[in-house]
């Protein structure tokens, strides 16, 4: 018989969270308790908080999506903040579950930790081989800090702790914000006002040439589960779509724009900056483990995005 097990997801209320969560409810998996916490139960910012949620929740197992993120507006005005609460979080994340004896932990990192002047495709071997695109160094070495405490913990403990490094990840229950979203909820959101004030023009910030890969929130919650309980590797893994699946961000407006069936015009204002022009990443790590993963196509999860929004747009994080 299976031992039992307690699986605590921080930031479980969150994009990847909440796909996690449906995931996992459907499958109705045995001998295993899941438990989705937000900012509204702990601090995670406060190592006393910390510790009083683990205590409460006695995880044997940790999927570690919480994090203070934005977009790359918000990113550029605030590094030194999204650098702070981030070294905080993952430190006492990763405290809190060695001290409580959990015997995995996989962290969510992102591609944007990669460096800036770099060849491509990415891979996991090229986390720390140069700074950051300045656009958003704080969170970025805040992340990359974690796969520095991952390897330091098994060093010192033998810790199982691992990170994942998933690409643009966007779909149902995302951050819609204008200010604090990322590419693909910020747009859903600025058609859905512009078509609901009748708009016939609609502008893209930036150039719309920037090259990006994206992830379906829904793909890439079968893949965290997989991480949790197959992959045994310290090192992390870069859970991103192939490379020949990679979008311009006109394409991605376009796409957005097909899904509402919106006739009007669009602009791109290429007074504004387009930050990273491409951050390709190579999946070729995943691969080798489950070769005949399919993801679902962009243009699919588009769609099924946008009419998540449509119909839960009073509701979502705006």
């Amino acid at each position: 018989m299976d031992e039992s097990k307690t699986i605590l997801v921080t930031g479980g209320t969150g994009l990847v969270g909440e796909a996690i969560k449906q995931l996992v409810t459907s499958q109705k998996r045995t001998n295993e308790k899941w438990v989705f916490v937000s900012s509204k139960d702990a601090n995670l910012c406060d190592l006393d908080q910390t510790r009083e949620l683990f205590k409460k929740h006695k995880p044997t197992h940790v999927i570690h999506l919480a994090a203070k993120v934005g977009g790359l507006f918000d990113n550029m005005s605030n590094n030194l903040d999204f650098l702070k609460d981030n070294l905080h979080i993952n430190d006492n994340v990763l405290q809190a579950s060695y001290e409580n004896g959990v015997k995995k932990v996989v962290s969510c990192l992102s591609t944007c930790i990669f460096p800036d002047k770099t060849s491509y495709p990415i891979d996991e071997t090229m986390v720390h081989n140069g700074p950051p695109h300045n656009s958003n160094f704080g969170y970025s070495h805040a992340k990359r800090m974690v796969d520095v405490m991952n390897k330091a913990y098994h060093e010192k403990y033998g810790c199982q702790f691992t990170s994942v490094i998933p690409c643009n990840v966007f779909g149902p229950h995302d951050n819609y914000n204008l200010k604090s979203g990322h590419v693909i909820p910020a747009l859903i959101r600025k058609f859905f006002d512009v078509i609901q004030t009748g708009g016939t023009q609609f502008t893209v910030y930036g150039s719309g040439k920037p090259l990006r890969q994206f992830i379906y929130s829904k793909d890439l919650a079968k893949l965290f589960v997989w991480v949790l309980f197959e992959y045994n590797e310290i090192e992390p893994i870069i859970l991103a779509v192939d490379e020949s699946d990679e979008v311009t961000i006109k394409q991605v407006a376009e796409e957005i724009l097909k899904a509402y069936n919106y006739k009007g015009e669009l602009i791109f204002d290429t007074s504004k900056a387009d930050g990273q022009y491409k951050k390709t990443a190579s999946n070729s790590k995943l691969r080798k483990y489950l070769p005949d993963f399919e993801f679902t196509s962009f243009d699919s999860a588009v769609k099924d995005s946008v009419e998540w929004y449509q119909k839960n747009h009073a509701t979502a994080r705006n």
